[in-house]
């Protein structure tokens, strides 16, 4: 039997594949080990999928991504949160598992770069317009202080 091309097997080819008899995947199905898909007219059949799934050979569809969480109670902790999350990476990568690794088409990775330099340039230019009201309140105090002390105010002649 050649199995290459084939996704969708009868029973019998299933259990043949399987090394198993039909009456135990007939089992299996009934005790809800191996679910046997049904076609309209209430027949069984059995998927490729469902082969790697039964012998544990993960697809690219079935990997399941694993997420790391670390948190702190208060603000005052956030070294803390620094260290948890290095110790997370490292255990991580100690088991093998690899951290931020995405994977993204070329049109995907451009999108993100220009949206973090838009970022970038968007936290700038609110970082300067901070900048800039903080220097105008600065020469308000300045002139206040100036005419308030009359001997410092001598370099303006026009108050004379």
């Amino acid at each position: 039997m050649n199995t290459s091309n084939i996704t969708n097997y009868k029973p019998k080819d299933f259990a043949e594949l399987l090394g198993v008899s039909v009456k135990t995947l007939q089992r299996w199905d009934r005790d809800g080990i191996l679910k046997a898909n049904r076609t309209p007219t209430n027949r069984r059949y059995y998927t490729y999928d469902q082969y790697l799934q039964f012998k544990g050979i993960q697809t690219e569809n079935d990997i399941r991504d694993t997420v790391i969480y670390a948190r702190v109670s208060t603000r005052n902790q956030k070294d803390d949160l620094q260290n948890q999350v290095e110790f997370l990476k490292q255990f991580c990568n100690a088991k093998g598992i690899i951290v931020n690794n995405e994977t993204l088409s070329p049109n995907e990775e451009l999108v993100q770069d220009i949206i973090s330099i838009l970022h970038v340039f968007s936290c700038r230019l609110y970082g300067f317009r901070k900048y800039k009201n903080q220097i105008k309140e600065d020469e308000e105090i300045a002139k206040e202080l100036q005419n308030g002390n009359k001997p410092n105010a001598g370099t303006n002649t026009k108050d004379k």
